[in-house]
């Protein structure tokens, strides 16, 4: 394969029997499936769709773009992609921080994972080489005092990476997460329990750098290319402008006024769509007023929306990272808990058990709505906004202690072992992030359709709905959305192929992406018509590991909450998600049948002969 950007090398681990091959990438895969997301669920392909996503067959990819490694800016994003133990569907999630560029500039753009150790190990990357190496002295150890241990071992002079799995990832809660040096996480879908159930610890990768480049005939080509990926991103008055826009400024957080004011910010379980006005000291304005004191970045991202914070919490002082949307939402609003020391207390409790924060807060709020209704019987009751409880909980979760081995089924576990189905707050079993359909109803139907259960990352349409990008829509208006999500599920699965950070999508056109891609890898033609075909073809490659894993029609819907209760908040008051006569819009656009993909839509995008 002569193209640009792929390191070409693919190890193959078997940890049954403890043996590594490698080999390069099947040239028509990576042209089809561009790299990442794409890739990882082609590889995916060739084990058991109808495999335990905790037994020895499931494989866990670990998967970089073409651009990984490189100078494309906001490129600092790798994917692990496998089969979900909390869903039972295709999941890839992807990290941020430096292993995924170590990892290119170790030498690989994938690692294929399968079978089952049968003591602890973990996997040392160096020169193109990877050897399974003895994991002992650092199982039943958390994240932070893991990543000490490799660093202190291989005496760590910035040319280190490490990612690995917590206490959480050992005792196989379904949503534990892997985690990097940089607190970055691969939070949803369980990844972290797959690496538990495979008794594989950790990957720790040593290279220097050594940024992934064009082939030689296109480097100018590829520096405009570059240049003018940057420009958008710096560019003035942009969202991402570095110490300027709001994402920059501010972080993710920047979003929990206007979600609350609109009427869409799920609230106790989503039972009201705002946590105004108790939801002011989450607010990014507050955190940066009072407790921010770090703004770290990525690789390759003049950005830098990280957040580090230092709070006092019960008497004990914390420095960590951050008090992000999502994850305050989680532990925060959604639970009914305004206190921010102790959400940022939370985050650092699920960055070192490894588990995803927004998976844990779901959790909790279910559990608390559970409480409420007094089904709980003798286990210890959660009520809203109880930070002492909620700390205590995450911690017995991580460790499937008591009611903590419940909680640690998710909210779909929780709600159906006290039996009402109807309080878990989830998309095939994986629990809605911090935007309420009712408010935002592009994500309703985004919620429903995403291959991996909900997730606003398939397709971010409150960037769109809340005027961030120049493509606008109302946000209670449904009949524009079913266009709006197919063509942001298209771009996004071929951005996440690339891999790149989902809020370059704030700034950066098809153009943008199709000529950094093409440049990079090498190609004469490469435009926005043929990435969104790409992408398409990768959300059908996804739906239709779904259907041969067993998924059948009915299963693009949402928790009744959100079509049959109607908000009462100011901005949202009265409404309900439309998803019904949004699905037969959007059915019709993908040329599917009910959620099913047709044998000639397969065929039409090469996805089958």
């Amino acid at each position: 394969m002569t193209i640009g950007g792929f390191a070409n090398h693919v190890a193959r681990i078997n940890l049954t029997d403890r043996t590594v091959t490698y080999e390069e990438i099947p040239h028509d895969w990576a042209m089809k499936y561009i790299g990442a997301r794409g890739l990882g669920v082609r590889y995916l392909l060739e084990g058991d769709p109808t495999c335990d996503p905790l037994g020895p067959d499931n494989l866990l990819c670990i998967m970089n773009g073409p651009v990984t490694g490189s100078r494309v800016n906001m490129s600092g994003r790798q994917a692990l992609v496998t089969k979900s133990p909390l869903t039972g569907t295709v999941t890839d999630s992807h990290i941020g921080g430096w292993s995924a560029a170590r990892m290119r500039w170790a030498g690989f753009d994938a690692l294929i994972i399968e079978g089952k150790a049968d003591s602890p190990v973990y996997l040392y990357l160096q020169d193109g080489t990877v050897e399974i190496r003895d994991a002992s002295e650092v199982w039943g150890k958390n994240v932070h005092d893991t990543i000490d241990f490799f660093k202190d071992r291989y005496e760590e002079k910035n040319d280190l990476s490490v990612m690995t799995i917590g206490t959480a990832g050992e005792n196989m809660v379904k949503y534990a997460a892997w985690i990097n040096e940089d607190d970055r996480a691969a939070g949803r879908g369980g990844t972290g329990a797959v690496g538990g159930s495979k008794n594989l610890k950790a990957v720790v990768m040593k290279a220097k750098q050594d940024y992934t480049k064009p082939l030689d005939d296109f480097a100018d080509e590829f520096d405009e290319a570059r240049k003018g990926g940057l420009n958008a991103i710096i560019g003035e008055g942009a969202f991402t402008q570095p110490r300027k826009g709001g994402l920059s400024v501010y972080g993710t957080n920047v979003l929990t006024n206007i979600t609350n004011t609109i009427g869409a910010y799920p609230t106790r379980n989503g039972q009201t769509t705002t946590f105004a006005p108790d939801h002011e000291t989450l607010t990014a304005e507050w955190v940066n007023d009072n407790i921010l004191v770090a703004e770290p970045t990525c690789h390759a991202c003049p950005v830098a929306c990280k957040k580090e914070v230092e709070v006092e919490y019960n008497g004990r002082l914390l420095r960590t990272e951050s008090v992000e949307y999502e994850s305050a939402w989680a532990l925060g609003g959604f639970a009914g808990n305004n206190n921010t020391a102790s959400v940022a207390w939370m985050i650092a409790q699920c960055n070192d058990y490894g588990l995803d924060t927004i998976e844990m807060g779901g959790a909790l709020s279910c559990y608390a709505e559970i409480c409420q209704e007094g089904l709980n019987g003798d286990f210890e009751a959660l009520e809203w906004g109880d930070h002492e409880q909620m700390v205590a909980l995450v911690e017995k979760t991580a460790a499937r202690d008591g009611v903590g081995d419940i909680i640690a089924e998710a909210a779909s576990g929780i709600a159906e072992h006290f039996g009402r189905p109807d309080l878990a707050m989830s998309v095939r079993g994986q629990v809605i992030p911090a935007y309420d359909p009712r408010g935002l109803k592009g994500m309703g139907l985004g919620y429903a359709t995403s291959n991996r259960g909900a997730c606003h990352l398939r397709a971010y349409t409150p960037a769109s709905e809340l005027g961030v990008i120049d493509l606008k829509t109302d946000p209670l208006d449904w009949e524009s959305k079913p266009e709006l999500v197919k063509l942001l599920q298209d771009l996004s699965a071929f951005t996440d192929s690339m891999d790149l950070c989902k809020f370059s999508q704030f700034v950066e056109s098809p153009d943008n992406y199709a000529d950094q891609y093409r440049t990079l890898v090498g190609l004469e033609s490469f435009t926005p018509d043929d990435l969104l075909e790409a992408g398409e073809r990768i959300y059908n490659l996804e739906r239709y590991y779904n259907i041969l894993a067993g998924e059948t029609e009915g299963a693009d819907t949402l928790p009744s909450r959100f079509t049959d209760e109607p908000s009462t908040a100011e901005g949202s008051e009265g409404h309900v998600c439309e998803l019904d006569q949004m699905l037969e819009a959007y059915y019709e656009l993908r040329g599917w049948n009910k959620g099913l993909i047709p044998e000639e839509k397969l065929r039409e995008l090469a996805i089958i002969d």
